[in-house]
């Protein structure tokens, strides 16, 4: 048996053989068939939905949170509360997803054409800047790994760690919170163009700009999998993985825009079947 949260919110249950990357092979089922091998995964769920399990042996226990009104489900899978007492504040820690796009690819192509005036013949700037994209997938991966899911064991550290990540695995549906803010993303981009020229000299251009890139293709993969459902089957075994880190065991599936470092590392997510 097979758990997935859809687009939009939803529940879906697939019998053994379903697939959670083909929404179209999600089929309803009672609940009480199911009830126990999902009290067993209710640790990896977003804590609002966690929340309103009932404890095993109660009341109602058998229906848990499937039984939720879907309305109610995306509500507060997407309402995500303020983070900081300052409006000022709060403002720049939501983020519209075409803001990334309008500050990085004017960065991208200034990148390609520094590093065609260093004398970068075009073959060489396809290259430099794919190579920019494979040092992006690699940082995505330890980022989210390291960064993201690091959640030191006092108040502050816990704190830290919901303002950078824990508020999206709490409310992975909200639109405003699924790319990187600037706030973040432009002193980072800074400190990693810093590194790339004390490391690359005039090739840091490019590669920079390939780097940047890969970063705008996880920013909108990642919103793109949480928001629609893929028809290719890249697309929809992205979608998948990612889907498993949210809602299976998210101490696998760090790669969003692609699997591959999970595949060397050994965090590949694995199906369950009940």
């Amino acid at each position: 048996m097979e758990v997935a949260v859809l687009a939009g919110g939803g529940l879906g249950f697939a019998r053994h053989g379903g697939d959670l990357s083909n929404v179209a092979g999600l089929a309803w089922v009672a609940i009480p068939q199911i009830a126990t091998s999902l009290i067993t995964a209710r640790s990896h769920l977003p804590r609002v939905l966690r929340e309103g399990c009932a404890a095993p042996g109660q009341r109602g226990a058998s229906l848990l949170w499937p039984a939720m009104e879907a309305h109610n489900r995306t509500e507060k899978l997407s309402a995500s509360p303020p983070l900081f007492k300052s409006e000022f504040l709060n403002f720049f820690s939501r983020v519209h997803p075409a803001i990334p796009a309008l500050i990085f690819i004017p960065v991208i192509v200034a990148m390609e054409w520094l590093g065609a005036d260093r004398g970068y013949a075009a073959w060489q700037l396809l290259l430099l800047s794919l190579a920019g994209i494979g040092i992006w997938t690699l940082t995505e991966y330890w980022l989210h790994r390291l960064i993201f899911h690091w959640e030191p064991d006092n108040a502050f550290g816990r704190r830290m760690h919901f303002i950078i990540h824990g508020i999206h695995h709490d409310h992975p549906n909200d639109r405003m919170r699924l790319v990187m803010p600037p706030s973040v993303s432009i002193p980072l981009a800074a400190l990693f163009f810093i590194a790339f020229g004390l490391i690359f000299g005039d090739a840091a251009f490019p590669i920079f700009g390939g780097f940047i890139l890969g970063y705008l293709g996880y920013d909108y993969t990642h919103y793109y999998v949480h928001h629609f459902v893929p028809k290719s089957e890249m697309g929809k075994r992205l979608r998948e993985q990612h889907m498993r880190h949210h809602f299976q065991d998210h101490r696998y599936g760090y790669g969003v825009s692609s699997p591959i470092w999970d595949v060397v590392f050994g965090t590949l997510p694995k199906k369950r079947n009940h």
